[in-house]
C-alpha cells in the first residue's frame, strides 16, 4: 500500500507539473500572439496614415503653406502696421488724457481743434489698444457729463483684463444704470465689479454701493451682511471705517 501511495503521489506531482507547464506555455503563446496582433495593428495604422498622406499630399501641402502664410502675415501686420499705429495713437491721445485728468471732459472726448479727442482716436486708430482704452475714457467722460446711455455703450465696448480698470469700468456701468433709475441692473454691475478682483481699492467701494442699493430696496439683511463683510475684510479702508454707522442704521431699522 505504501508503494501504491508513493506511486500515486509521483503521478500527481508529474501531472500537476505537466499541466502547469502547459498552462504557462499557453499563457506565453497568448502574450506572443497579442503582441503580434498589436504590432500588426500599429503597422496597419502606419500604412493607412502613409496612404492618406500620399493620397492627400497636395491638399496637406497647401494647408500647411496657408498656415505659414497666415502666421507670417499676422506677424508682419503686427510689427509693420499695428505697432506703429499704436505708437502714433498713444502720442495723439496724450492731450485727451490730459484734459480728462483736468475734468475737461468735453475737450477730452471731442478734442480742441489742435489735438485729437478720444472719439477721434477710436475712429482713426480702431484696431489699436489705444483705441480700446479711449473707449474706457469716453465712457467715464460721458458718465461725468450725465450722458448715461452713451457712457454705457462705450464702457460695454471696452475690453480689458486689467485688474483695476476691469472692476472700475463695470462699476461705472452700475453708476450709469443707477442714474437711469434701474437699481436692479446697477446692483448686478456692482456685484460683478467687486467679485472680479479682490483688492482694497475697488472691492470695498463697490460692495458699499451694492449694500446701499440693497438697503434702498429694503433688503436689509442683504445690506447688513455686506456692511459687516466690508468692516471685517477691509477695516483699513474708508468704507471699512464707515461701515459701523451703516450697520447701526440697518440694525435700528430691523428692530
Amino acid at each position: 500500500m505504501a508503494k501504491i501511495k508513493a506511486l500515486y503521489a509521483m503521478v500527481f506531482i508529474k501531472k500537476n507539473y505537466f499541466c502547469g507547464t502547459i498552462l504557462k506555455t499557453n499563457d506565453m503563446a497568448k502574450k506572443n500572439a497579442q503582441q503580434t496582433d498589436n504590432l500588426q495593428e500599429l503597422e496597419s495604422a502606419l500604412t493607412r496614415t502613409e496612404r492618406f498622406i500620399e493620397e492627400n499630399q497636395k491638399p496637406i501641402t497647401y494647408a500647411v503653406g496657408a498656415v505659414i502664410i497666415l502666421v507670417i502675415a499676422f506677424l508682419g501686420i503686427n510689427r509693420f502696421y499695428l505697432q506703429p499705429r499704436q505708437d502714433e495713437a498713444n502720442t495723439q491721445m496724450f492731450m485727451a488724457q490730459n484734459y480728462f485728468e483736468r475734468d475737461s471732459f468735453n475737450l477730452a472726448i471731442n478734442g480742441d481743434g489742435n489735438y485729437l479727442g478720444f472719439l477721434d482716436i477710436i475712429d482713426d486708430y480702431g484696431m489699436t489698444k489705444a483705441a480700446n482704452l479711449a473707449k474706457y475714457y469716453t465712457g467715464i467722460s460721458y458718465l461725468h457729463l450725465g450722458q448715461y446711455e452713451d457712457a454705457i455703450d462705450y464702457l460695454k465696448s471696452f475690453k480689458t483684463k486689467d485688474l483695476l480698470l476691469g472692476p472700475i469700468a463695470e462699476g461705472a456701468k452700475g453708476d450709469a444704470r443707477l442714474e437711469l433709475g434701474d437699481a436692479q441692473a446697477a446692483l448686478k454691475h456692482y456685484r460683478k465689479a467687486y467679485q472680479m478682483n479682490d483688492n482694497e481699492l475697488t472691492s470695498p467701494l463697490y460692495m458699499m454701493k451694492a449694500a446701499k442699493v440693497l438697503e434702498s430696496q429694503n433688503d436689509l439683511n442683504g445690506a447688513l451682511a455686506l456692511y459687516r463683510e466690508i468692516k471685517e475684510k477691509y477695516p483699513e479702508t474708508i468704507e471699512g471705517q464707515e461701515a459701523d454707522k451703516y450697520i447701526a442704521r440697518v440694525e435700528i431699522r430691523l428692530g
